[in-house]
């Protein structure tokens, strides 16, 4: 398959670092992407068409000119990269979302009278944030513990302008909670310090706020201003009380936001620690379906890019000098330098390898690794999502109705030995686990002769009276893990098998593209739609139940129990096999008959003997596993 016309002689690209823009035939930036050297990165996209990744190849096919601008350093590159990327918002760069949306506690600092509240929009300007937290009524706890001791106004515009006309303020104010400067109790300078302090014990979050406090009160208390030390023991305990509801994680006080990653081949899931002080302050969930095929390390670093964006609403400070990451990123040093320019002072990478950090960098990939399982569980159960998933696929392949059943099959074996077929049974788009079966495969040529030979035993179900009504029941679409060969052999059992009117397709791994019997070319859905991403948890269901079924039959096999025993690798295993011919007669060899075998002693010999002896009173009979 030839090049794309646009393409650029590869010597007018220069070998500097830089950023390119790839563009539609209106003129639409459809890309945009950096590299240290021009020439080696976009040589990489005008390759055999067919070897890019599915997403690349529609960016290419879709791509009616390319330019690049070259910069003097990777750092430049980057920011040129991260300012085209917002200006242009191209279609095929894929960012990072939220799994969800978070309360914050904010502070309006830009009003003449701040005000402290809880939200979930992170656009507000002027207003400075803290959290995120996970659930609604711990921050809105935690506000009310903390007016206690920061009496700054948290009523809304409405609320203040009706109380400063009847110059009568709210009951909050009778109660401690607000200083009341909608009638004039205090000035907006000294209420605009209280809400200053309130963001400055939110931002440190640790206990040098209270070591500040005891002293005032020991001082106070020594010059017998007592009513003053009890309301400052009083504060104290409200903001212990706040402090007893983040958990100390890091025993040396660090401010750092630590990132676990869970990803699988279509997505990502990340979980987000803010730790302030040592305390785990706010934790957040990100996921990104995977349309492009990125390492660990270029995941961390759009996800690096994605969090720490500039926005109006981001402050400087809210970027710690630790960032604590599953993997370094790709071009570390140029976002090492960018994150120090927005901060004001030093930021640095590090993977934890030890202590307190290894622990809490454990309990962020035990959560991304839970979000990546509920956000494909979300999208698999949802009806309209099904529903969506099945007319899609209905439409692709031109069938005359969705398919409500659809049986997926696949073959997993160990070079050629212990052959199993499995098939995964999904209706409305959930699935029957209850329905799977597994095939014993004992002599097959290759791959596509063992799919004729489970395919041929599962249709004859449908042309005989019904002994397993389960079973025998018609399925809308018999869906194959592989490619056209595998396809083209499963379509050979159905004509064979005198069945008619089932559709068959196969869905291949490496560009996850999905082929129809007799066609040249596949049928290439969406990468993010939910027709492709039902066929892939479908696949994904077949594949690993057949992994599960060949390794159990594997551990029961006579050539696991032989690789198991010390002293006999695998090329002796194998010769043993050829020289007896079958497992029972190998089992019934004597020590002379084993040790007439080059390489195997006296030892040897004994222990095969009685290695085998003892499998054979442990192992339970074997499973008739071919239904």
């Amino acid at each position: 398959m030839t090049g794309p016309s646009f393409r650029p002689t590869t010597g007018s690209i220069p070998t500097d670092p830089g950023v390119y823009r790839f563009m539609d035939s209106n003129g639409r930036v459809i890309y945009v992407g950096k590299a240290k050297n021009l020439r080696s990165r976009l040589t990489s996209y005008f390759g055999k068409l067919e070897k890019l990744h599915e997403r690349t190849q529609r960016m290419i096919t879709t791509a009616a000119d390319v330019t690049w601008t070259i910069v003097d350093s990777e750092y430049e590159a980057l920011q040129l990269e991260f300012m085209w990327i917002k200006q242009y918002d191209p279609l095929f760069n894929v960012r990072f979302r939220d799994d969800k949306s978070y309360p914050y506690l904010a502070i309006s600092m830009k009003e003449e009278v701040p005000r402290a509240f809880v939200t979930r929009n992170r656009e507000l300007r002027g207003v400075r944030y803290f959290g995120p937290y996970t659930q609604a009524w711990a921050i809105r706890e935690t506000l009310d513990n903390l007016l206690k001791v920061f009496p700054m106004r948290s009523c809304s515009k409405t609320v203040y302008d009706t109380a400063k006309r009847n110059e009568r303020p709210c009951i909050l104010a009778e109660i401690g909670k607000c200083s009341a400067p909608c009638v004039g109790r205090i000035n907006p300078e000294a209420h605009k310090t209280i809400a200053k302090s309130l963001g400055e014990f939110m931002n440190r979050g640790d206990n040098s706020y209270l070591k500040s406090m005891r002293e005032k009160m020991s001082q106070a208390s020594e010059q017998q201003q007592y009513e003053f030390a009890a309301q400052l023991r009083d504060d104290i305990t409200a903001l212990e009380k706040v402090l007893e509801k983040s958990t100390v994680v890091l025993q040396d006080q660090t401010d750092a936001d630590l990132f676990g990653l869970a990803r699988d081949e279509l997505n990502a899931a990340v979980s987000f620690f803010i730790v302030r002080g040592g305390r785990v302050r706010g934790n957040k969930g990100f996921v990104m379906d995977l349309s492009e095929d990125l390492t660990d390390a270029e995941i961390v670093e759009q996800l690096i890019k994605d969090v720490y964006e500039q926005k109006p609403n981001i402050e400087p400070n809210s970027i710690p000098k630790e960032l604590l990451v599953p993997t370094l990123p790709t071009n570390q040093g140029a976002l090492e330098t960018w994150l120090t320019e927005r901060r004001g002072s030093k930021v640095s990478f590090r993977k934890p390898m030890r202590g307190d950090k290894k622990t809490l960098a454990a309990t962020a990939a035990t959560n991304a690794k839970h979000a990546l399982g509920s956000y494909k569980s979300k999208r698999s159960v949802d009806f309209t999502t099904r529903a969506d998933a099945l007319a899609g696929i209905q439409k692709s392949l031109g069938l005359a109705v969705a398919p409500l059943r659809i049986e997926c099959f696949d073959i997993s074996h160990l070079g050629g030995t212990n052959a199993v077929g499995s098939m995964a049974v999904f209706e409305d788009g959930l699935s029957k686990k209850g329905q799977y079966r597994r095939f014993n495969v004992e002599n097959f040529v290759d791959d596509t002769d063992a799919i004729y030979q489970v395919l041929s035993r599962r249709l004859k179900y449908l042309t005989q009276e019904n002994t397993d009504n389960k079973f025998s029941y018609r399925p809308g679409l018999l869906l194959i893990d592989g490619g056209l060969p595998q396809v083209n052999a499963a379509k050979r059992a159905l004509d064979d098998s005198g069945v008619e009117d089932i559709a068959i397709c196969g869905i291949a791994k490496r560009l996850e593209e999905v082929w129809i019997p007799g066609e040249s070319y596949p049928v290439i859905l969406p990468r993010t739609s939910d027709e492709l991403f039902l066929l892939q948890r479908i696949r994904d269901e077949a594949h690993r139940f057949a992994i599960e079924a060949q390794r159990k039959k594997r551990s029961n096999s006579i050539q696991s129990q032989l690789l198991e025993i010390p002293g006999l690798g695998e090329k002796r295993a194998r010769q043993l096999l050829r020289r007896f011919g079958s497992a029972t007669r190998l089992r019934e060899a004597t020590v002379d008959e084993i040790k007439d075998l080059p390489g195997i002693g006296d030892a040897l010999a004994n222990e095969i003997v009685t290695q085998l002896a003892q499998d054979t009173t442990k192992s339970p009979a074997p499973e008739d596993n071919s239904q």
